[in-house]
């Protein structure tokens, strides 16, 4: 209860927040669904903690699966929106709003509530006497193929997450927002997979409170540790005061907030600043115009027969000495195009064709 207190306020705090980059960026809106889904994985543990009867056993699956699927599939289809920017190819900008990813997640949770809802009506999930290792017997919920093929389904979402997650490994975002998605989806993924182990294995026939003991660790393992994961660098920018700045690393590797490599920079509340754009096409253009005069010169004196080339000069192994053309026209790029930056990927693109 504590947790689902601390949730709740952590989400009143991320509203209060809203307008600040560090939680623009990251959309405020799913960043609420994340956390109501996590508050309602929290009351799993009000649900099972009585005697268990077929109310309190139907609580148990609503809150468990209905929170897993508010949490992850906001999660993932944020990081899905990335990978989905990040392999364009193209010089043009792939825009993905949040109006247009909560038209997915609807369909999700639709399906989730179809599900629970056919299994709740048809054959609801009953407690039923099991025996501990001292021979006692308590009730337990029972599991049917309604629970295995949720499961299966469940993992399987978690499998195609942790490969959107692989296909994002690289991609630069304002704040990591990616890469801390990606750890918070690996940890659930082995959470699940150990207590598996540890249900069906290791520990079948512990007693209620060691199975109590277990979801609980469970429960924190997997929803504490995804809110630590992806509040936990939010909130400390803010405490900081650094909440309202950019991030420096991801502006030196050419990540602008008009033009992002995965989208999540991208914020389509505001109307754009055209100034800004104005000035960083401005810069992009000059940087490349640059590249596309040095190469120029670069053909134009290899394939020049008048010249003779000397030793040492910029086409031999050695480059001791370069030519003084090139030399002129290289220390000219490099004056133009500083070392922490680097040109977006459209000019990208261009420069490889030319």
């Amino acid at each position: 209860m504590l947790c689902v207190v601390l949730t709740i306020t952590l989400a009143c705090y991320v509203y209060r927040y809203r307008k600040l980059k560090v939680i623009k960026v990251a959309s405020p809106v799913f960043l609420c669904i994340t956390l109501l889904g996590c508050a309602i994985m929290y009351t799993e543990m009000a649900a099972i903690f009585p005697v268990l009867d077929v109310y309190s056993c139907v609580a148990t699956k609503w809150t468990r699966h209905m929170g897993f699927c508010l949490t992850y599939s906001a999660l993932l289809l944020k990081t899905w929106r990335v990978s989905l920017t990040y392999r364009v190819k193209s010089a043009h900008k792939l825009k993905l709003t949040d109006r247009q990813l909560l038209q997915w997640l609807f369909p999700i949770l639709f399906i989730m509530g179809i599900y629970l809802g056919s299994w709740t009506i048809s054959s609801p999930p009953e407690a039923i006497y099991i025996h501990d290792w001292f021979n006692l017997k308590f009730r337990q919920c029972d599991y049917n193929w309604w629970d295995h093929s949720l499961a299966i389904g469940e993992f399987l979402f978690l499998l195609w997450g942790i490969r959107v997650c692989y296909n994002v490994r690289n991609a630069e975002s304002f704040f990591n927002e990616a890469k801390h998605i990606s750890w918070a989806i690996y940890s659930i993924t082995c959470v699940n997979i150990i207590m598996v182990m540890i249900h069906l294995v290791i520990l079948p026939s512990a007693d209620p409170d060691v199975k109590y003991l277990f979801g609980f660790i469970r429960i924190q393992l997997s929803t504490t540790v995804t809110i630590i994961f992806i509040f936990g660098p939010k909130f400390y920018r803010v405490v900081k005061g650094q909440g309202d700045t950019w991030d420096n690393r991801a502006r030196a590797r050419g990540v602008t907030a008009s033009f992002s490599l995965n989208g999540v920079g991208l914020v389509h509340e505001e109307t754009p600043d055209l100034y800004q754009e104005n000035e960083e096409l401005k810069e992009e253009v000059q940087k490349l115009a640059a590249q596309v005069e040095f190469m120029r010169i670069v053909h134009m004196e290899m394939n020049n027969r008048h010249l003779k080339p000397k030793h040492g000069s910029f086409f031999n192994q050695s480059n001791t000495a370069q030519s003084p053309v090139v030399k002129s026209m290289y220390m000219k790029f490099d004056s133009t195009d500083s070392p922490g930056s680097r040109i977006c990927p459209a000019a990208e693109l261009i420069s490889e064709r030319v």
